[in-house]
């Protein structure tokens, strides 16, 4: 088979049903499987929280567009997050963390791991010097977001591996903003790719999943043990659907990216904006590295305005053809306000995110029209 991504992320795991010849593997919506004699599996099937042929293919397509050894399909993306720490960490470890990490994943480890004794620290991953201050004996992985939810920060992916692997810790890189086909995490030297599938990978907001990509078929049998054991597995219908998103993936990331590439300009140039947060931007802090790792620039924007929160949030609340939404990575555009929305659960803490911060997810719709929409939000 083609090494093509668009031709793994059509065929990879997914081939016709051999009974029928049906080209869209079916939903296996089936909890349990005929045994051939005791103790005797048929084709590896037993129970569907162990495994599910539909989404067996999810899983196999996934590992197949981030060139990896092992994929796993999970309820949410924060389902993938916690299954790596219980699965890798123990008590007293310790992980360096974005300091500008989505608000889920901060919540996950201060108040849910931080009261199992696992320790965090926040850093700014874009400094290799201070990631590496951050290091101790206790640290067991370095969890990296790049681009990162919802400032964009771009921390060096090559560089972060070669850190972690020198102090003995693996790299944990969520690539859910840049998705597989702007970014290839594993091939830069990370450990594990996680995902919150809900986002571009099934890129029609219809369905919530989470996913694992391992380097190496040793840590993908670790997370699967756990993944098993600890049962927040994709459902048969949601890998169905997920797996019918990731067939479009790199036409819509195309198509999300012009349209970013767009609305920057638009707002780069408008008065009422004060700051663009943008990878593709010349002057941003991380543009060569971004440059460098991914493919293009994605499909999220953020930027702030004058006037402070309440004129960001009236921006927010201006918008009609930008749907007021949390989450991000449909076909559809999303606008919302980070400090209050999605990043709630951060404030008050060291990645508490700017109150004049407007975060866009930005869609595959009439590009004219998502201007127009922005210029009468922005007033």
């Amino acid at each position: 088979m083609s090494n093509g991504f668009e031709t793994l992320a059509i065929h990879a795991g997914q081939e016709p049903d051999p009974l029928t010849g049906a080209v869209v593997p079916p939903i296996y919506a089936t909890s349990t499987y005929k045994q051939d004699g005791v103790g005797g599996l048929r084709s590896g099937y037993e129970y569907s929280r162990s495994a599910n042929p539909t989404r067996t293919a999810l899983e196999e397509a996934l590992a197949a567009v981030e060139g990896g050894a092992r994929g796993l399909a999970f309820a949410s993306g924060l389902a993938a997050e916690d299954t790596v720490l219980r699965a890798l960490c123990k008590p007293q470890d310790h992980v360096v963390i974005p300091n500008d990490a989505y608000g889920g994943t901060y919540r996950l480890f201060a108040k849910v791991h931080e009261r199992w004794d696992l320790h965090y620290d926040p850093v700014p991953l874009g400094d290799l010097a201070a990631v590496a201050g951050a290091v101790t004996q206790k640290t067991r992985l370095i969890w990296v977001e790049t681009p990162t939810n919802p400032l964009l920060g771009i921390a060096d992916i090559a560089a972060l591996a070669e850190l972690a692997h020198d102090c003995g810790a693996l790299l944990v890189v969520d690539n859910t903003f840049a998705s597989p086909y702007l970014q290839q995490p594993l091939a830069l030297g990370a450990d594990i790719v996680v995902h919150s599938t809900t986002k571009y990978v099934g890129g029609h907001s219809d369905v919530v999943g989470g996913a694992l990509v391992t380097a190496s078929a040793e840590i993908g049998e670790r997370l699967a043990y756990h993944q098993n054991a600890m049962g927040g597995v994709a459902g048969p219908f949601d890998a169905w659907l997920t797996l019918r998103g990731l067939k479009t993936l790199a036409v819509r990331m195309e198509r999300h990216c012009d349209n970013a590439e767009r609305v920057v300009d638009l707002l780069t140039a408008h008065p009422r904006v004060t700051e663009v947060l943008y990878p593709g931007l010349p002057d941003h802090p991380g543009h060569e590295v971004a440059a460098k790792q991914m493919r293009r620039f994605g499909g999220m924007v953020s930027f702030r305005v004058a006037g402070g929160e309440a004129e960001a949030v009236e921006v927010c609340n201006r918008a009609k053809l930008f749907t007021l939404g949390e989450s991000l990575g449909g076909v559809e555009s999303l606008i919302e306000h980070p400090g209050r929305m999605t990043h709630a659960s951060a404030a008050g803490s060291p990645l508490e995110v700017p109150g004049d911060l407007v975060r866009l997810s930005v869609g595959i719709e009439t590009v004219d029209d998502l201007l127009a929409d922005l210029t009468q939000a922005l007033g």
